[in-house]
């Protein structure tokens, strides 16, 4: 009997040891079924938790718990979902299978004749649902429940007649969800819901049942009511808060052109021009504008809308191909034309706001073209709005980049007269949620400021001295970034101040010393940044309210949460620790549901569900079951001194079932600062510009991830001083290959690896994607995405040089791996793509040239219909199959695929991939 028993234990623990063996490397084809959890709900009465899991390509998956893990639903394909605010209903929608869709488009089937999307209504307590297909567009208020809207296509209506144009106008369907009833509305082009009331604006195109105009429809006690009768263009449909007022423009004309007015209803009265382009209060040969949104006031006592200069009428008597197709450059210009020609279609649609006092009944023209940017104060209810503008100092951003330099305003709301009130300052204005003061960061002396708008006092409420609000690490020749606040008490009565580490409550007039609420953040090296749950827009904070703080630990990087009372300072109480990384934890609005995650580099952030003692914790989603099917890693913090002296650190990634007497390949991947993500899950992916680092150590490669700090002028040797005595420590742990020692990065990261080609032999092959390779050529080119130029940026922000090239030349050559790339003797892959609008392509080609000028192995991968990086999965894709192929080659004697081995000519593009392996 005991040599059974003993037996049987033996087989058993074999078994495990085989299973354990089982464990494959994971691949990209995997990687493309990798889910993430892309969307989050919680019912108001925390009773549900909706989510939905979609991997990287197929379709998602729409699950609905409870706060105790019990599924009730699992919808494929479903997403986009809304919970009603009674917590009664899911609404959302469903999609086509994507192997459908492929199927049909394989068969050349019209995109019009592709199936369209089905409106889902969820009955969450009876686990029951009706479909509405071919949507259209829904509406699920956020704040009342009870109704939905929505439109769909009508089935009955022939394809051939059916209207293209997005904002034709179909049926409108308005449902009660509680006794299914639904009232239909024939032919409605725009429908708006009130905010907080159960009120529904709609414009009808008019059929037999309801005439053409604008209509109002208290949903609980009548039938809609016209407001405006008639045909006509009508645009920005906006109701109140409450739906008792409604404001519209409005064209009903004949006129080719439009000519909107701005059109008043109070409660279901008819509407009437309150303002037209013949208003006096118009500057001359101005026009109110479609293109600027309408607001009330929070007091609905104003309501405030857009006007523009008139558009010139275009000259019909001269021919279009009469007309010189041309840009024309001036020195002197604001923007630089490039610019311009970027933000074209949006500067034709410049709108300037404008107020109709409702019960005064008169208008005031409030921004100029004077200004760049302008903002309400206390919602519209205060007595000046804020306007700010940087036209003065515009030509000098081109080379300073930000903070914008700027002149802050005063708007009086009566009058519209501005009042200057700080000139040149680099900040941008913000008002508190009270509208007493106008606040902001000032970069160049790290302070915040306050201006008191009833005493027109001016505070400044912190210096360097007293709290240290700028980034400590900063090592660009820009202004520090300040660490933000944590928001306004009640009754703009203080502000909550971040530094590196802790909270202060500082008075916005100085009345009294800074307050360290946390206290012990610096000295523990632990950052605390307070979390709001469902707060409304402007709300302050009270004081006397227990938060909850999110901390994290700079030195082991494990977060955790912290329950904290403002009266009394620095008593704040661990809810929950654990050597992980946490996310920012969600609530549901009336119940004391909280959802959270929690991960490292081998726990996925699944969902977990819990109160707000954190103590009793369920974990609600299983996104990612298969990550036990293959050999994962570990990730540790190492630590190494630069050859500037500087004690830095970085992460190492090794498989998990590393051997620490191997000798494995190893990929050095970094860009900056990267090491506080060590407990970070980074969820596979096919990326667009990096190694996935699960993907490399389920393979058997070490990954190797260094901070590097920098030195003003010497970007490039500053990442050679920190990262290469990194390396060194790595290897003196035994257990790397020194010949087989790779390198990659992409952008800045790409410069970097591109730099290091030319310093050192040490890398058996480097993928270098959307590099600087020449600082000359590049530091007078044109950011495209943008239409900047890219000198800012040289001087002032990521290249660090300091000095333009006409004060350091020698930075701008000595920094340029183009001039040394003689020296390379590393094989190099560019991936850099001919629609890219950060890094101009010209810098990869001059990189490839040099390369095959000098007959140096090298490739270059240029994604005809991607920008900076692939975004497309099949590009992205195809990017990691070849980048892992170059990796293998060099670094494990892999055979070298056909595209390495004799490239794809352009006669076999799109026909041959070339990842078949040559022996």
């Amino acid at each position: 009997m005991k040599k059974i028993t003993a037996l049987l234990l033996f087989l058993l623990f074999g078994n495990l040891l085989f299973a354990q063996t089982e464990k494959r490397p994971l691949t990209f084809e995997e990687i493309l079924k990798w889910n993430r959890i892309t969307e989050t709900k919680l019912s108001n009465n925390g009773k549900y938790i909706v989510y939905k899991e979609e991997p990287w390509k197929g379709d998602p998956v729409l699950k609905v718990t409870t706060p105790k893990a019990e599924e009730q639903a699992s919808i494929a394909c479903g997403t986009d979902a809304k919970i009603t605010a009674d917590s009664k209903f899911l609404i959302y929608t469903l999609k086509a299978p994507e192997d459908s869709v492929r199927t049909l488009k394989l068969k050349k089937t019209k995109k019009d004749d592709l199936p369209k999307d089905v409106l889902v209504i969820y009955d969450l307590q009876k686990n029951n649902s009706e479909m509405i297909p071919n949507l259209k567009s829904v509406n699920v208020p956020e704040k009342w429940s009870g109704w939905i809207a929505y439109q769909a296509e009508p089935d009955s209506v022939p394809k051939s007649d059916k209207k293209k144009d997005k904002d034709a106008a179909l049926p409108l369907i308005i449902k009660n969800l509680t006794t299914n009833e639904t009232i239909e509305i024939p032919a409605v082009s725009d429908y708006k819901l009130a905010e907080e009331k159960e009120v529904l604006a709609f414009v009808s195109e008019g059929d037999s049942t309801f005439a053409s105009g604008v209509y109002v429809f208290n949903l609980n006690n009548n039938a809609p009511k016209q407001v405006l009768d008639g045909k006509g263009k009508f645009k920005q449909l906006t109701l109140n808060k409450t739906g008792e007022q409604l404001a519209f423009l409005a064209d009903t004309t004949d006129a080719d052109e439009p000519e909107f007015a701005l059109y008043l209803s109070a409660g279901d009265e008819l509407a009437e021009i309150v303002v037209a382009n013949n208003n006096d209060a118009l500057p001359e040969d101005w026009v109110i504008s479609e293109n600027g949104g309408l607001t009330f006031s929070e007091n609905n006592k104003r309501l405030f809308f857009a006007t523009a200069p008139a558009t010139a009428p275009k000259d019909t008597t001269i021919l279009e191909e009469e007309i010189p197709v041309l840009d024309i450059w001036h020195w002197n210009e604001e923007e630089l034309h490039t610019v311009q020609l970027k933000n074209k279609s949006r500067d034709e649609k410049r709108s300037y706001l404008a107020v109709f006092h409702i019960d005064a009944e008169n208008v005031v023209q409030l921004e100029t073209e004077q200004f760049t940017g302008i903002r309400q104060i206390k919602e519209g209810d205060a007595d000046q709005l804020l306007a700010y503008s940087n036209r003065p100092y515009a030509v000098q951003s081109m080379w300073e980049g930000s903070p914008d330099h700027l002149d802050f305003y005063l708007v009086d709301i009566y009058t519209g007269k501005a009042e200057l009130f700080k000139q040149d300052c680099r900040a941008r204005p913000m008002v508190s949620p009270e509208g007493k003061f106008v606040y902001w960061y000032d970069a160049m002396d790290t302070t915040w400021n306050t201006y008191e708008i009833a005493s027109g006092k001016e505070y400044c409420i912190t210096t360097p001295a007293t709290i240290q609000v700028a980034d400590e690490l900063n090592d660009i020749p820009n202004p520090p970034n300040s660490y933000r606040l944590a928001g306004w008490l009640e009754n703009d009565a203080a502000l909550l101040i971040y530094d590196r580490f802790d909270i202060w409550k500082v008075d916005p007039t100085n009345s009294g010393e800074p307050d360290n609420l946390t206290q012990n953040g610096r000295d523990s090296k632990v950052s605390y940044r307070v979390v709001r749950f469902n707060p409304e827009p402007n709300e302050g904070i009270s004081p006397d309210e227990t938060m909850i703080l999110e901390a994290h630990n700079e030195v082991t990087r494990a977060d955790s949460y912290f329950t904290f009372d403002m009266e009394k300072p620095g008593k704040q109480k661990v809810l929950f620790a654990e050597n992980m990384k946490l996310g920012t934890p969600q609530k549901a609005r009336d119940a004391e549901l909280i959802v959270f995650t929690k991960e490292d580099f081998e726990t996925y952030p699944n969902l977990i569900s819990t109160d707000l003692s954190f103590k009793k914790q369920t974990q609600i989603s299983d996104a990612a079951p298969q990550q036990g099917e293959f050999i994962w890693g570990t990730a540790e913090l190492v630590s190494w001194r630069s050859l500037d002296g500087l004690v830095l650190e970085g992460t190492l990634h090794k498989p998990a079932n590393f051997d620490p007497n191997k000798k494995y390949p190893m990929i050095v991947n970094f860009y900056e600062r990267s090491s506080q993500g060590l407990l970070s899950y980074r969820m596979p992916e096919n990326n667009r510009s990096t190694v996935d680092y699960h993907y490399y150590t389920s393979n058997g490669y070490v990954i190797f991830n260094p901070d590097v700090v920098y030195r003003e002028g010497y970007p490039g040797e500053s990442a050679f001083n920190c990262v290469m005595p990194g390396i060194n420590k790595v290897v003196e742990m035994g257990f790397v290959d020194p010949a087989r020692i790779g390198a990659q990065g992409h952008s800045w990261g790409g410069y970097q690896v591109a730099y290091l080609a030319t310093r050192t032999n040490m890398f058996a092959a480097i993928e270098s994607g959307a590099p600087v390779v020449n600082m000359f050529s590049a530091y007078g080119g044109i950011r495209w995405g943008s239409g900047l130029n890219r000198s800012f940026q040289y001087e002032h922000t990521q290249s660090r040089i300091g000095k333009s090239i006409w004060d350091a030349p020698l930075r701008y050559l000595e920094n340029s791996p183009l001039f040394t790339a003689d020296k390379i003797e590393t094989p190099i892959l560019i991936m850099h793509n001919d629609d890219d609008g950060a890094v101009p392509w010209y810098q990869g080609i001059e990189f490839f040239i040099a390369l095959r000028r000098m007959g140096k192995p090298s490739w270059m991968l240029n994604y005809n219909e991607a920008d900076h990086w692939p975004l497309k999965v099949r590009d992205k894709h195809d990017f990691q199959i070849r980048m892992a192929q170059f990796f293998d080659h060099y670094l494990k004697d892999a055979p070298m695929p056909v595209w390495m081995k004799k490239g794809v000519p352009a006669t076999k593009k799109g026909l041959e991939m070339g990842y078949e392996l040559e022996e």
